[in-house]
């Protein structure tokens, strides 16, 4: 493992109790314990703050799409009555 430095954490005996509850059941000790349990915190920070990047994204591409599909419809429906005046002329 690598280089580890000891701290110093205050608990409340309540948590504390139940941390001990479970190292017991797991044969850990409660060093162990907090190093998954801030390991799984971190990682499941991570994956929040990547679903929030994600969802952010997702709104400002909606909003790009919209504009450049209100866009395309302008574009086509300009074409499509220039299409029919020339037809209309022809007639």
């Amino acid at each position: 493992m690598t280089n580890l430095k000891r701290v110093m954490i205050s608990l409340p005996d309540n948590l504390l109790e139940e941390v001990d509850g479970v190292v017991q059941e797991k044969n850990q000790n409660r060093s162990e314990f907090i190093r998954e349990a801030m390991k799984l915190y971190i990682t499941e920070l991570r994956k929040k703050e990547i679903k929030r990047e994600m969802k952010q994204g997702y709104l400002e591409m909606g909003n790009i799409n919209l504009e450049l599909a209100e866009d395309n419809i302008n574009t086509e429906n300009r074409d499509f009555f220039k299409y029919e005046t020339n037809i209309a002329e022809c007639e």
